[in-house]
């Protein structure tokens, strides 16, 4: 692949919780890296992924919604997405395409006016209104910010994705491969493996429950006949949680574990046999050190 004029570069997926940024990023890959649920604050880190083109390479950072935080965690999660809006040659912000939303939108647009780095607006969820709805909410938007584009969009149905690829390779500076070409991600298979349980817990639980829960792959051994055998920890932070999660005679955590392995085995290619442990660690949302001690910054 030839370096001149080859075009490489980082972009930030920001927005509040919801707004569809976990599923842009894994329609623009074409493959499932990052988990998504229906409940506001899925996405708990940075994570990237990689989209290899005839001559360019884009590096997404799909990062955690922006929104008021109740809990260190929480504030560790707004930090770590207005971080990524820092260090990256494109921003993407995305909305909801909801005139009332507009409103809620202002403490991002104010924090983009200071980053000085190309932002383009996406209109996502544009198959939930009405054609015509769409263009007085351009209007609206162009009146707020120097946006460089603003580009109506479905993430789940993929329209507009290829118009968006476009702009983001026009934009973008010329670089180096920062990655190889055959890789879509960063993140290591143990990260991706608690995160597709994690999306299984949040899918089968209620109210604070999904929010209450980190998990932690604590063992993996490759077997001689080819079975992966994978241990993980699902931790919460009160006694009553984890009998919501385990459920009656260990029903509820049974089908987790089916659904997650058989997402886990589709990632690896291969058998796994899965193993999953309840624990409790009191309040870990709120306590820095556990916080460290699970891997959060």
């Amino acid at each position: 692949m030839s370096t001149s004029h080859f075009k490489s570069g980082y972009v930030s997926i920001t927005g509040r919780p919801n707004v569809g940024k976990s599923t842009l990023l894994n329609m623009i890959l074409g493959q499932k890296i990052a988990i998504v649920t229906e409940k506001p604050q899925t996405t708990r880190n940075r994570i990237i992924g990689i989209k290899n083109l005839e001559g360019a390479q884009i590096i997404f950072i799909d990062t955690p919604g922006i929104h008021s935080p109740r809990h260190k965690l929480g504030e560790i999660m707004v930090k770590e997405a207005k971080e990524a809006i820092k260090d990256v040659d494109i921003v993407l912000l995305m909305v909801e395409p909801f005139k009332e939303k507009i409103k809620e939108e202002m403490e991002i647009i104010n924090l983009l006016r200071s980053v000085g780095k190309p932002v383009i607006l996406l209109i996502n969820k544009i198959d939930k209104v009405r054609k015509q709805d769409i263009l007085p909410l351009i209007d609206e938007y162009s009146k707020l910010f120097h946006f460089n584009e603003i580009i109506p969009i479905s993430a789940l149905y993929s329209d507009g994705i290829d118009r968006l690829l476009k702009v983001i390779v026009d934009t973008l500076p010329e670089g180096p491969l920062y990655y190889p070409p055959d890789q879509i991600t960063d993140q290591i298979e143990r990260f991706v493996i608690a995160e597709l349980i994690r999306e299984q817990v949040m899918l089968h639980t209620r109210e604070e429950v999904p929010h209450s829960v980190h998990v932690e792959v604590v063992d993996w051994k490759e077997r001689e006949n080819g079975l992966i055998n994978i241990s993980a920890n699902i931790y919460v932070e009160r006694e009553s949680q984890k009998g919501i999660i385990i459920g009656r005679e260990g029903q509820r955590l049974k089908s987790i574990g089916t659904k997650a392995r058989k997402n886990i085995e589709g990632l690896l290619n291969a058998r796994v046999y899965l193993e999953l442990w309840v624990k409790v660690k009191k309040n870990w949302r709120d306590n820095i050190y556990i916080l460290k001690e699970l891997g959060f910054k």
